[in-house]
């Protein structure tokens, strides 16, 4: 096997982490909490992290890595929402008293599911491809900078994605744009407040894994999987 088609131990760390961020935002989201005047789902609590794990593959292994993990994240989170509907349909016990609760965690509304799995394919597809090119195009300077940049347009496309597709016609117009904004900012807020760790956690993986990609005369193409 090629020695770039090998993956590190801090790679596999954090795709695992990755994944586990992904499934765990899906079911928070169940949940909405209230933040002073505004209102979110519980899912604004790990689903940054997501985003803020892609900026790190993006820049210590490059384009090809983030889509590998990304097409994971994908699949353990459809495994899970197709496991959740076969485990909803399954015939509960007549003396289990928890299946309405139940049922509300685990039984995604199939709108919900396809607009929140495809908003996370085209937005992390975005975040790997604007760090990817803003590190080029920097000559490897200003990571900060890329990080935020790179979450806003992968967080903006995420929300102007799922919002649309899973609560279109189901509320005021003006508040799904508000809420397409709030989510967008409190996302990036997030990042820019954990900025400070996410570049020592880069700093830290670039010396101990020697490595730090750029991706130049590389395919984009978010389908060729078997090239990383």
């Amino acid at each position: 096997m090629k020695k770039e088609n090998l993956v590190s131990v801090p790679f596999m760390v954090l795709g695992i982490v990755f994944c586990v961020c992904l499934v765990a935002a899906n079911l928070l989201e169940a949940k909405v909490v209230q933040l002073g005047p505004i209102s979110v789902t519980a899912g604004l609590i790990v689903f940054p992290i997501s985003y803020i794990i892609n900026d790190c593959i993006a820049e210590v292994w490059g384009f090809r890595k983030a889509r590998l993990i990304i097409w994971m994240g994908f699949l353990m989170n459809f495994m899970v929402v197709a496991l959740g509907k076969v485990a909803v349909a399954l015939p509960a016990a007549s003396f289990w008293e928890g299946e309405q609760a139940f049922d509300f965690v685990f039984g995604l509304a199939p709108r919900i599911a396809a607009a929140s799995l495809t908003a996370f394919l085209v937005g992390s597809f975005i975040n790997a491809f604007v760090m990817s090119k803003m590190k080029i195009a920097s000559k490897g300077k200003n990571f900060s900078a890329r990080a935020i940049v790179s979450t806003l347009a992968g967080e903006g496309a995420d929300s102007i994605i799922f919002f649309p597709l899973a609560f279109g016609g189901l509320m005021p117009v003006n508040e799904l744009l508000k809420m397409m904004v709030v989510q967008v900012v409190l996302k990036t807020l997030y990042e820019i407040i954990i900025l400070p760790v996410t570049i020592r956690v880069v700093n830290y993986i670039k010396r101990v894994d020697d490595c730090d990609v750029y991706d130049e005369n590389i395919s984009y193409n978010v389908l060729k999987i078997k090239e990383i």
